[in-house]
């Protein structure tokens, strides 16, 4: 017969866990009972000396649940100790800390004010990856290999070796969407294409090599440049309000032609010049223009039966004018001062 009575044991440690007032006597606790010479430690080894199997059973079973108990409670004393010490520690008398929830980033509220204008004119907003072939990025966009804008000084292409070098890069554009969507889609196709883009320019005040750009595109029988005309006139209006104007200056881009610089009255100072606008009255917007006939052959849409358009904007362009930012470098510094104000 075992002389362990588990049941005076468990009232005995309850006792002596509501006298132990600190935390050295519960580490003596710990010791007397759970510790390698404690009485748990005893009592297990006693279970080689019960020879029938009944018994053996029996003492297993209230073996077990003694050392369960144990433990569970001198744990749970020790963690009452550690939160007295934490409270003590702790000044109630301090004021309280202001609690900053989150908010979204200045750039994603007018990316998601530029979506959902479009979205409302019946545009489907399309996505692409942001490292791409130098096929959809500039061949398909009808960009000759002697453009500056495939030099090493304004792309960034991605290292490797053999015949993949010079193959793969960062889009320096959202463009590639539109390649995308036209080849595996016939029109009508009516898209944005919003998302980060990348090119080798040294950061200042109005230039990152990363910022947020969305282009749209337009195919189908019968469009016109006064369809690309309309649709800007009122996105801008939208945006900044009705007494907005946009005039298209004649440009040059691969892709586009006839192709056009896209200009807005200045905000500031409604169109009668001041320092922002350099005395003009204008402020530089975006590209556009008419798709080129070679972009479409190179998609599989026959440009004798369908016309289209594209433009492009900057995000970072309309965030500082909507909230009068003079430098595009503090989007990206993450200055909590600079964001919060946002939130």
């Amino acid at each position: 017969m075992s002389r362990f009575d588990f049941v005076k044991l468990q009232k005995q440690l309850e006792i002596e866990s509501l006298a132990a007032g600190s935390a050295p006597e519960v580490e003596e606790l710990r010791v007397k009972y759970l510790g390698r010479k404690g009485i748990v430690a005893e009592a297990s080894k006693s279970i080689r000396g019960i020879t029938d199997a009944a018994e053996r059973r029996d003492f297993g079973k209230a073996f077990g649940k003694f050392k369960a108990f144990a433990t569970r409670l001198i744990e749970d004393k020790f963690k009452e100790f550690e939160r007295q010490q934490s409270h003590a520690d702790f000044d109630f008398t301090l004021p309280g800390r202001e609690v900053f929830s989150g908010g979204l980033h200045p750039l994603t509220i007018v990316e998601n004010e530029v979506v959902d204008v479009f979205r409302r004119m019946g545009f489907t907003v399309e996505t692409g990856p942001e490292v791409e072939s130098t096929y959809n990025n500039f061949d398909a966009l009808n960009t000759p290999p002697w453009h500056p804008a495939r030099d090493l000084t304004d792309t960034f292409y991605l290292e490797m070796s053999g015949q993949e070098r010079m193959k793969w890069l960062l889009r320096t554009e959202t463009s590639p969407v539109q390649i995308r969507v036209m080849q595996r889609q016939k029109p009508p196709i009516r898209i944005i294409a919003p998302g980060r883009v990348y090119r080798n320019d040294k950061p200042d005040a109005t230039h990152s090599p990363i910022f947020m750009q969305v282009e749209g595109l337009y195919v189908d029988k019968g469009v016109t440049f006064a369809d690309l005309k309309g649709t800007v006139l009122a996105f801008y209006r939208e945006m900044f309000g009705s007494d907005v104007k946009t005039r298209f200056r004649p440009h040059f881009f691969p892709f586009t032609e006839p192709s056009a610089e896209i200009d807005m009255t200045c905000i500031f100072c409604s169109g009668k010049g001041c320092r922002i606008c350099k005395k003009t009255g204008w402020l530089e917007m975006g590209g556009s223009g008419m798709v080129d006939p070679n972009v479409f052959e190179g998609v599989g849409i026959d440009p004798e039966v369908y016309t289209g358009w594209a433009f492009g904007l900057g995000i970072e362009r309309i965030a500082m004018l909507k909230y009068g930012i003079t430098d595009i470098r503090m989007f990206y510094e993450n200055d909590l001062r600079f964001l919060r104000q946002f939130s």
